[in-house]
């Protein structure tokens, strides 16, 4: 698509000036804004903008959830050039120095008070940010700082410009290029400072337009965006594509209300990552077992059909006539109010990225005629590189790769593209940016997988992560830690798991439970608690965890090149893994080398042998206060597998 984000806007004002654009749930009721509304509003924020002297080329910060204020904002910097840097709104005020330095940002648009707080704490550390301006005035009315203002204000007075400057707006646009710089990402940074991903207009417009031709998007969907703006799918379905398509984007109240909010909209095209599919489920199942015999037996029963003949019916099989009727039964019954309570009942395709998907979470959806469909992609890649056609959605591969798009495997088996959706640099990163880019166009994923016989993209982990046993019955055997954690994940009881076992005699991990599930299940079974921790440690629990260790692993020696991954021992944490903790990323991806750090005495523990250890740790409250957690852990041992051997 050889345009920019400001000319699609202009071009859907001028062709369906009073269709819907976006939607804000506010105080409870749905406020609409048209697409000609959101054009003037961009039109006055950048007039705005323009007299406090943002200049074309540089940097403004966006924090805050998905509101169309923040969404006008950054299209308003975009008009004038300039290029909007979403961060995480649940990062802490430290980790934005860094992106406000690395960018030398002098403008910050955030959402509210929370976010003003964090902006004046760090202003110090950022001499340079001189304008910080709010969306939501709530609680700020006493606030007295230099060069703080609400966007209403400079959307007031851009209002009195463009009467004044009638031109001025169209001009700006039309001196915006498809080339041009139009949006900044940063990296989670697993590993060090987060870098800075370019994209242009281009890469992300036409990845956006291929991933709508692909699923045949249209203006009529409805899309819910309550993900984070600062990661770029969040940006590429409720931005890009939004633009694209010109489809309708409605943004929850809060976070708490994304439940309610899901089941009013009703959304058609749906994006998820695993985790909120399986506390989808996980909420189903708990009120199912709390439900009346008659209607848990009733549940179990339809289910069963439908894992029995709903896959089948997505994929576009033959069906017996006794089936399908028996099916549709169930629909009556059962699936259609199901899909309901979880507010999908109108999804025409949703997708799920950036972990892999249990094979029962994913054919659980797909039986209930969910199009629950997997993708592959990065930030470095405008997110669309491969995408599950319609009746050919598997949980063990994401997809086959996309218009555009070619791939090939390093001699190393890292998974190596080529794509017009392609990242332009790191910013200020040369090192980074040829480290990743090829002089001939590859961008070099840090993937390892294959491409199998159907021609669809299997991914086995992260090539630097996938390491060998040293010594013992496996010696030399491949470890994958990632595949390893994906399959305990599996299991509705087990929210994180890290892995260990490179150049170790076996593989070792720590898991936390999932608290509501685990908590359900104890309730069920009249077993008291005081809390996670001291749910953790439950003998109890530690058995209904190594029920599922075990079954993993007689599932990994069912394949010849990972059965030395099977666990061999486990430990339940005595506190959930937390990204204030530097635990995870803001993406919720596990710190690896991080966690084997800070709790190296339980590492050693699990490979001394012990049985139990006790350990005492530092955590971050919401308010920024820390305390301290001590627990003494048990430490178990799990059955392994002799592997067996693969049919000639």
């Amino acid at each position: 698509m050889r345009t920019t984000f400001p000319k699609l806007l202009q071009e859907h004002a001028a062709r369906r000036p009073d269709a819907p654009a976006m939607r804000e749930k506010e105080y409870g009721i749905w406020q609409t804004t048209s697409w000609r509304r959101m054009s003037e509003r961009v039109s006055h924020i950048a007039g705005g903008l323009h007299q406090l002297g943002l200049q074309r080329g540089e940097h403004l910060i966006i924090v805050g959830a998905n509101r169309p204020s923040l969404y006008a904002t950054m299209l308003a910097a975009q008009t004038l050039g300039a290029i909007p840097v979403a961060l995480y709104q649940d990062a802490a005020a430290p980790e934005c120095v860094f992106p406000i330095n690395n960018t030398e940002v002098r403008f910050a648009v955030v959402e509210d008070q929370e976010q003003v707080d964090k902006m004046l704490e760090i202003r110090e550390q950022c001499p340079q940010l001189a304008q910080i301006l709010f969306d939501d005035a709530r609680g700020l009315r006493n606030y007295d700082e230099p060069g703080l203002a609400g966007l209403a204000e400079i959307e007031a007075a851009g209002a009195i410009f463009a009467r004044e400057h009638p031109d001025f707006f169209q001009e700006e646009i039309d001196k915006g290029q498809p080339e041009d710089v139009a949006a900044m990402f940063f990296t989670s940074g697993t590993t060090g400072n987060p870098k800075g991903v370019v994209h242009t207009h281009f890469t992300l417009l036409n990845r956006a337009e291929v991933g709508a031709r692909f699923d045949r998007l249209d203006s009529r969907e409805e899309v819910l965006a309550y993900l984070p703006p600062a990661w770029i799918g969040q940006n590429i379905f409720s931005y890009s594509q939004w633009l694209a398509c010109g489809y309708v984007v409605n943004c929850p109240e809060s976070a708490s209300t994304v439940t309610i909010d899901l089941k009013e909209i009703g959304p058609t095209y749906y994006f998820a990552p695993p985790r909120v599919f399986e506390g989808l489920l996980t909420s189903v199942m708990i009120r199912m077992e709390d439900a009346g015999a008659i209607k848990r037996a009733m549940f179990h029963h339809f289910m069963k059909v439908a894992e029995k003949v709903g896959p089948a019916l997505m994929d576009g099989k033959q069906v017996g006539l006794l089936d399908r009727l028996h099916y549709g039964l169930g629909k009556l019954l059962v699936y259609g109010p199901l899909r309901n309570t979880l507010g999908l009942s109108r999804v025409r395709v949703a997708y799920t990225a950036g972990e892999a998907i249990g094979p029962d979470l994913f054919r659980f959806y797909r039986s209930l005629g969910i199009n629950l469909k997997q993708l592959y992609g990065s930030t470095e890649t405008a997110v669309f590189v491969c995408l599950q056609p319609d009746h050919e959605a598997r949980a063990d591969t994401v997809g086959v790769p996309c218009e555009g798009v070619e791939i090939k495997l390093s001699d190393s088996g890292e998974i190596l593209v080529k794509s017009p959706g392609l990242l332009k640099e790191y910013y200020k990163n040369e090192k980074a940016t040829r480290e990743v880019l090829s002089d001939d166009g590859w961008y070099h994923t840090s993937d390892a997988g294959f491409i199998d016989a159907s021609g669809h993209l299997k991914i086995i982990d992260r090539v630097k992560d996938v390491g060998r046993i040293q010594g013992g019955e496996h010696d030399g055997a491949m470890f994958a830690p990632k595949y390893v954690e994906n399959k305990l994940k599996f299991f509705s009881h087990i929210k994180e798991v890290v892995a260990f076992g490179d150049r170790r005699d076996r593989v070792c991990v720590m898991i936390n439970i999932d608290f509501d599930s685990v908590g359900n299940w104890a309730e069920r079974r009249n077993l008291p608690y005081a809390g996670y921790t001291d749910l953790a440690q439950k003998p109890q629990v530690y058995e209904l965890i190594r029920e599922c260790v075990e079954k993993v692993n007689a599932d990994l020696s069912r394949d010849e090149l990972l059965a030395g991954s099977q666990v061999s021992r486990f430990l339940v944490l005595h506190k959930e893994l937390d990204a204030d903790d530097g635990e995870l990323t803001r993406t919720n991806k596990v710190r690896r080398g991080f966690i084997g750090e800070k709790y190296a005495v339980l590492l050693d523990a699990l490979y001394d042998g012990k049985s139990e250890q006790y350990i005492e740790t530092q955590v971050k409250f919401e308010d920024g206060r820390t305390g301290k957690v001590n627990a003494t852990l048990r430490l178990m041992d799990a059955k392994t597998f002799a592997a067996m051997k693969q049919a000639a």
